[in-house]
């Protein structure tokens, strides 16, 4: 399905080489106001042709407002937003409708859909469709902002490289978005080793949810770390979430893994956040911390095996085109958005609830 949220309701659509990329959003109330050079500002961090670790595809990312504004105010009618494509190169892939790059959706999608899918550049499995959601966690994470939450993120790995220091502020103004810049210089030149090998590398992308009040988020099905995965997992690329300890907490024994209860300036907190911030589903106050592991990139330029689906013969592949060796600083803030997006949702829903109950 390409329709996320509850409260908040987002529909993306769009393909890597069409027209455009866009987002429809449904349930933002009516008005809010939205700082549109921030917002542009939040895409560009996204925008691809930045840099030597990044696919030299230029875009401008300036997002077009179709509906729901009315003088930078929200109208509380559905938004709905635009991206244009503007350097798209088709030709790299004239081979892909019956070569299936290893690691891509293009095989799948072929299955899916009777081979009518739109598979230059990956069509709507591409990466490039992240620009949409990003218009839309761009927007909700300047509503969550004004409510005093603030969502930031950092690199905490490139293949076995690790970043140092603890994540406590947004990593935006870095360049590189890491905590330490001695270990993002080093992340860096292992994307550039890889690149020249012709092949990619992966990393884990660590993001915190800051100033979320307890209350926020339902058992089940509607938990938070079930909102935040699905809205995570929307991004091509990722391949595992853990919340707070982790896969670690298997590892631990009950009193060694459970946060102790305390009272700080009047309100109940833990000793530590092995929970990531959330119990039952339902945020506890503390800080909301998640970890996603992003794969490398499939598209390389190393040959591959791979097989004809005309000829059902197998053949080798070599993926030509513009391809980003590491996708993991473009992922940063894709992984804010959808974290945005989930946690005010959320949010919405327990606004709800407190008005019914005041």
């Amino acid at each position: 399905m390409d329709t996320y949220g509850e409260n908040l309701k987002v529909t993306v659509f769009g393909e890597s080489h069409g027209p455009a990329v866009g987002a429809v959003m449904e349930g933002i109330p009516a008005g809010e106001t939205v700082d549109f050079e921030a917002l542009g500002r939040f895409l560009q961090r996204r925008a691809p042709g930045q840099n030597a670790y990044s696919t030299a595809r230029k875009e401008a990312d300036e997002p077009e407002f179709l509906s729901g504004f009315q003088d930078n105010v929200t109208t509380g009618t559905p938004i709905a937003a635009i991206i244009r494509n503007t350097d798209a190169k088709s030709k790299d892939y004239s081979e892909l409708k019956v070569k299936p790059r290893p690691g891509h959706a293009d095989y799948t999608a072929a299955v899916k859909y009777f081979g009518h899918q739109a598979y230059a550049g990956g069509g709507h499995f591409s990466g490039r469709v992240t620009a949409a959601l990003c218009i839309a966690g761009g927007l909700a994470k300047q509503l969550l902002e004004k409510e005093g939450i603030f969502v930031i993120s950092r690199i905490a790995s490139i293949g076995t490289v690790e970043d140092e220091g603890e994540l406590l502020e947004s990593t935006e103004k870095n360049g590189f978005p890491t905590v330490s810049i001695n270990a993002g210089a080093t992340m860096q030149a292992c994307i550039a080793a890889k690149k020249a090998e012709g092949d990619s590398v992966g990393g884990v992308i660590e993001c915190k949810v800051l100033g979320c009040p307890a209350g926020v988020g339902d058992p089940m099905f509607g938990g938070l770390e079930n909102r935040i995965a699905a809205a995570v997992f929307a991004i091509p690329a990722v391949k595992g979430i853990e919340f707070g300890a982790g896969f670690t907490a298997a590892k631990m024994t009950g009193s060694a893994h459970n946060d102790a209860f305390i009272v700080d300036n009047g309100k109940v907190k833990t000793e530590t956040n092995r929970a990531g911030g959330i119990l039952g589903g339902i945020s506890n106050g503390m800080p909301i911390t998640f970890r996603a592991a992003v794969k490398p990139t499939p598209s390389i330029a190393k040959e591959q095996k791979t097989v004809n689906l005309e000829t059902m013969e197998e053949t080798v592949i070599s993926v030509e085109g513009r391809h980003d060796p590491c996708i993991v600083p473009r992922a940063v803030p894709v992984v804010e958005a959808a974290a945005a997006l989930a946690v005010y949702d959320a949010w919405l829903g327990r606004r709800k609830e407190t008005a019914r109950n005041a």
